[in-house]
């Protein structure tokens, strides 16, 4: 892949806005960007597309581009809408999940109880949501929760830090509802265990209006 096609700046760019190294509001230069890939600005512009179409950039015409940030009441309605769609998306997955990937979400959940690094959490967190989702069909249900993954992962990360992660006994024990749910195929468990679990993050974000001041 050539250095400068848009997919591979898009890629770096991704990696940095999931990871936090590009932080919400925060304005990307186009110059800037083509001048660290070595790339015309045509390939730049595509990449920044690509991520428009992923949630994590916003484009306004005539002004650039920024990674994308939420206000509170987006930030809550986004969670609003997480709390009824994914566990739907659950509900559709479940009957479909392979030997193979309810061996991986087992994996997973021990990895997340392990792990003392924040951004190891996160990673292996939103592994362990988007594998138990595998099993539906890909779609626009799919496709909307993913994005929607993307445009909160900073708020993801404020609250794991909020909620002292590595010693969250509270978030473990979800997990370990849901994929006891999913491996039973009680998808009734395993949604209501995940509507709390995304619900609970909701509210305490809630409750930490400075997140939104900057």
């Amino acid at each position: 892949m050539a250095p400068s096609s848009p997919s591979r700046v898009a890629e770096t760019l991704r990696e940095e806005i999931l990871n936090g190294t590009l932080a919400p509001g925060e304005r990307i230069v186009q110059e800037d960007i083509a001048e660290r890939f070595g790339a015309s600005r045509q390939p730049v512009r595509d990449a920044l597309r690509l991520l428009e179409g992923d949630g994590l950039v916003t484009l306004k015409a005539n002004s650039g581009a920024w990674v994308s940030k939420l206000s509170e009441q987006e930030c809550d309605e986004a969670y609003l809408v997480r709390e009824r769609l994914e566990p739907l998306l659950l509900s559709k997955s479940i009957p479909n999940l392979t030997d193979a990937q309810l061996s991986r979400l087992k994996e997973l959940v021990l990895e997340i109880e392990k792990t003392q690094d924040i951004e190891s959490f996160l990673r292996l967190d939103r592994e362990f949501h988007l594998l138990s989702y595998a099993g539906a069909n890909d779609g626009m249900l799919s496709e909307f929760v993913e994005r929607i993954w993307n445009t909160t992962q900073h708020y993801r990360r404020a609250f794991a830090k909020l909620n002292h992660f590595a010693n969250s006994e509270v978030t473990h024990m979800e997990h370990k509802l849901i994929l006891d749910g999913i491996l039973r195929k009680d998808s009734p468990q395993a949604e209501g265990a995940l509507e709390g679990h995304i619900r609970r993050t909701r509210v305490t974000l809630a409750e930490h209006k400075e997140l939104f001041n900057n």
